[in-house]
């Protein structure tokens, strides 16, 4: 019989390591929502995010505030050109879903690409030493990096349901998620909506990257894989259903934590793979609880 304090260390350890998945797996789940797109450009603005508080930091020295601030102007605006002279551009002329969905994969491999170019292939963090000081509480050691990542992801998420829920702005999204037509004929810009929710994401892609670069190394491919588990969480918690994503977010961290109980961190990808696959043959519509169906539906 396995140890409580063990399970116990891995229960909050997967739901910390979960943070930063499901920071992204909102902005993208948030960006679906709004605008009815895959927008897989989200793992070329994750390089982008990483790597400009990276030059910032190791190469400028700048404060590390500062270095946040130039990657949320530098990723939001990247975001916003991508949406005002890529997306909009297809939108104008009818394109497919499929041409939406290949423009925004293709942009992002050559961002990688660049980066690729610019930065190399060394796996990279942000700060030179990435060990956390750690506090035992109840017989389970809790770093300062945890206690960071938890309370950016929940803060995160408080305050998009405010936004969502109590103001014109966020209630101007929620109309055009549900008809952009329609919200349109009631004076509602669509193309705004589309430009905020960009900003918005680009927000929490830059929040999800600082936590991954202060707890672990990243290559300029790492988005690409990253992006996985945004697809997986948009999918388990259903298409509109953004904090329900959320939880999607945070059940996969835990099955990647107590997978290694049973198999070899290896393997760990392998099992998002078939998690993906089970999702998409069983739940296309999402895992939906109906006694959390309002809370979670992310109005």
């Amino acid at each position: 019989m396995l140890d409580p304090v063990i399970l116990a260390q891995i229960l909050w350890t997967g739901i910390a390591t979960s943070a930063p998945y499901v920071l992204m797996t909102v902005g993208f789940a948030l960006t679906l929502k709004v605008t009815g797109l895959w927008n897989f450009a989200h793992a070329g603005l994750m390089a982008i995010a990483f790597y400009t508080m990276f030059f910032a930091i190791d190469f400028l020295e700048l404060p590390v505030l500062v270095a946040l601030l130039l990657a949320a102007a530098v990723t939001g605006a990247a975001s916003l050109v991508i949406e005002i002279f890529g997306l909009q551009v297809l939108r104008d002329r009818g394109s497919s879903n499929l041409t939406f969905f290949i423009f925004t994969l293709i942009l992002s491999e050559f961002i990688i690409y660049v980066i690729t170019l610019l930065f190399g292939t060394e796996p990279e963090t942000l700060f030179k030493s990435i060990l956390s000081p750690v506090t035992i509480i109840g017989d389970v050691a809790v770093s300062d990096w945890d206690k960071a990542a938890v309370l950016i992801a929940a803060g995160g998420l408080a305050l998009l349901y405010a936004f969502l829920t109590w103001t014109r702005e966020g209630q101007f999204l929620n109309a055009v998620a549900d008809n952009a037509r329609l919200a349109e004929l009631y004076g509602i810009s669509a193309r705004r909506a589309w430009r905020v929710v960009s900003a918005i994401a680009a927000l929490f892609i830059v929040a999800a990257m600082y936590l991954i670069g202060t707890h672990g190394g990243v290559v300029p491919n790492s988005p690409l894989e990253l992006i996985l588990t945004a697809v997986i969480g948009t999918l388990l918690g259903g298409i509109g259903r953004v904090f329900a994503a959320a939880a999607a977010a945070v059940f996969l961290g835990l099955i990647q934590s107590f997978s290694i109980l049973v198999i070899d961190s290896r393997w760990q990808n392998l099992l998002l793979y078939g998690v993906l696959f089970v999702t998409i043959l069983l739940f296309p519509r999402g895992v939906r609880l109906p006694r959390f169906r309002l809370l979670l539906a992310g109005r």
